[in-house]
């Protein structure tokens, strides 16, 4: 398993900044996404029923808007308004889908207690899968 690259990104509605570590020991579930991709319409809408049941205590949700992969970052910022109400950053570019080597949207990261990789899921994943990933880790 690879240690999950730490990473400090800035919150998508405030500069408010977001820090990885501040999570670690708890299961941290990583989305990127991009507003105009069909499979992230898809996805978030089963993620953001997937954030109202979980234990926040013991589970972080975060999406990651790919600014680098939007063609107009107002559009990302419009999406995360209408559909997203988990904690949303904003990439610097591509920094950080390139740190966790991401190779479309939705790619969805799963980081266990102990800040290692768990598992990752490409775009063509079923939501079962990832679901049944983060479950495990739970016990």
């Amino acid at each position: 398993m690879t240690h999950a690259p730490l990473f400090q990104l800035p919150y998508i509605d405030s500069n408010q900044m977001y820090q990885l570590e501040t999570d670690l020991g708890k299961v941290i579930v990583l989305t990127f996404w991009v507003s105009w991709c069909p499979d992230c319409g898809k996805d978030m809408p089963k993620k953001e029923q997937l954030y109202q049941s979980m234990d926040n205590e013991k589970v972080k949700m975060l999406t990651i808007n790919v600014t680098g992969r939007e063609r107009d970052t107002q559009e990302g910022l419009a999406f995360a308004d209408k559909f997203i109400t988990q904690p949303t950053v904003k990439d610097n570019s591509r920094e950080v889908y390139d740190l966790y080597q991401c190779n479309g949207v939705p790619t969805t990261v799963i980081i266990d207690q102990q800040g290692q990789i768990s598992a990752q899921f490409g775009d063509q994943a079923s939501f079962f899968d990832i679901v049944e990933a983060i479950g495990k880790l739970l016990g």
